[in-house]
């Protein structure tokens, strides 16, 4: 019986993420889901590659947490359009959450969605919200060993970012050896070497962001 309740919960969630797809499709939007742990640097590498990406499209931002409005603050500041969905203790966003958010987007306005998911590795790989394209962000504090642990994430991602390698001195992480792991489950997501704070390798960030919104957004497969 829990098994059967486990499959309708997530049955439940993957129909309405296939909805919220088709929105996006209809209205010629591309999401872009971002997951990686708390303090792994997703809102640092927003605040940096937003300048540049919405000079010439229109992008909002949906951020999830458990609890504040603190990144979604950091976003605002940037005169981009945000919506913070908290989950008030959930460890990730449902499809249920972010499509009523994307109800209230006028989508026939903007170009892209871009998630910044709940800080974890774990839940947020497990549950489809209609994304199209999805970003796994591991920083160079949290270990290279991650993607060999929690492989769902980065199983499933399009694109693979090790952050804060201007940190590289400090830690003890092997970016050719977390490369690796990611390659034992994933031999075809880019994976980049990035620093929000030096810049070191945002250029190829943006750019790779750049081609999937300006893209036709195709409807993605089940995760």
């Amino acid at each position: 019986m829990e098994i059967q309740v486990l499959r309708n919960v997530f049955e439940r969630n993957d129909a309405l993420a296939e909805v919220t797809r088709r929105m996006f499709d209809e209205a010629g939007v591309v999401c872009l889901n971002m997951i990686g742990s708390a303090g792994a640097g997703k809102t640092s590498l927003l605040e940096a590659a937003l300048p540049v990406l919405t000079e010439d499209l229109r992008v909002a931002v949906l951020e999830g947490d458990i609890a504040t409005a603190n990144d979604a603050e950091r976003i605002a500041r940037l005169d981009v359009p945000v919506m913070q969905l908290t989950t008030e203790g959930g460890c990730h966003l449902s499809a249920a959450l972010v499509h009523e958010a994307v109800k209230r987007l006028d989508l026939d306005r903007l170009d892209a969605v871009i998630v910044e998911n709940v800080g974890n590795l774990v839940c947020p790989a497990a549950f489809d919200i209609g994304e199209h394209q999805r970003i796994a962000v591991l920083s160079f504090a949290e270990g290279d060993d991650k993607p060999a642990k929690y492989p769902k994430l980065f199983k499933t991602s399009d694109l693979v970012v090790l952050s804060k390698c201007d940190m590289a001195d400090l830690c003890d992480f092997d970016a050719a050896r977390a490369e690796g792991f990611v390659r034992q489950v994933n031999t075809e997501a880019p994976v980049m070497v990035v620093s929000s704070r030096t810049g070191q390798n945002m250029d190829a960030f943006v750019s790779w962001m750049r081609g999937r919104i300006g893209a036709t957004a195709v409807s993605g497969s089940p995760r």
